[in-house]
């Protein structure tokens, strides 16, 4: 990062918190109440990252179609709503990252596609102290890659996308940040690992674990 980066937006499911046994769970239970064979951990983990509905369509058996993904999703839905903080947790150093980000000025935004109600709770439970600005699906804002919810963040932080850099752990993250205009910052720690990120366009930075970040040059620093 060669310019000053005054903010960050962070993606959420598998760069802030680990919640993907939530997420294979709520995929399940829906699948076993549509009759449908269940999924693996790992079998979930490579399906995240563009919705909940891509989830659950990317989970059925190839062909079902468009009226049974709708209703396998809203079982989906109903059931991770009531359950996405069971075992979800922010992963190791996420916390004092995020602490002394805020110590140092840093603007801190969420970006997910997961649906804005489900962001909105997880960001509450969690990181509320540190970021206030959350954008999920919704609201009529294009998914990611798209760039709109990551534009939305910085504008409600007040900065251009020049002097700031998305992190995530996907090459759907890789692909917002270029749409963005946004310098990249990967989490090897994700859902989908170093090797998948490096070979995305534009992932020149990949970090081992999240206080690593800190250490970057040209992160803004007010102390």
């Amino acid at each position: 990062m060669s310019a000053q980066i005054r903010a960050l937006v962070f993606d959420l499911d598998g760069t802030l918190l680990d919640t993907l046994e939530d997420l294979w769970a709520g995929v399940n239970f829906a699948l076993r109440e549509g009759g449908f064979p269940e999924r693996s951990l790992m079998e979930i983990r490579a399906r995240i990252g563009n919705g909940a509905r891509m989830l659950v369509k990317r989970s059925l058996p190839e062909g079902v179609d468009e009226a049974t993904v709708d209703r396998v999703q809203a079982v989906y839905r109903g059931y991770y709503a009531e359950h996405l903080i069971d075992r979800t947790r922010p992963y190791p150093g996420i916390l004092p990252l995020l602490e002394e980000l805020q110590a140092r000025g840093v603007g801190m935004a969420v970006n997910s596609n997961k649906h804005k109600e489900a962001t909105d709770r997880l960001a509450e439970a969690f990181l509320r102290p540190y970021i206030s600005v959350v954008v999920g699906e919704g609201g009529g804002l294009a998914k990611k890659p798209a760039p709109d919810g990551a534009l939305l963040a910085l504008r409600q932080l007040g900065v251009s996308s020049e002097e700031a850099a998305y992190v995530g752990d996907s090459e759907v993250d890789v692909a917002t940040a270029r749409n963005a205009g946004m310098a990249f910052i990967g989490c090897a720690w994700g859902l989908r690992g170093e090797e998948a990120l490096r070979q995305a366009p534009g992932a020149r930075i990949v970090l081992q674990e999240p206080l690593e970040l800190l250490r970057l040059p040209g992160l803004l620093d007010l102390r």
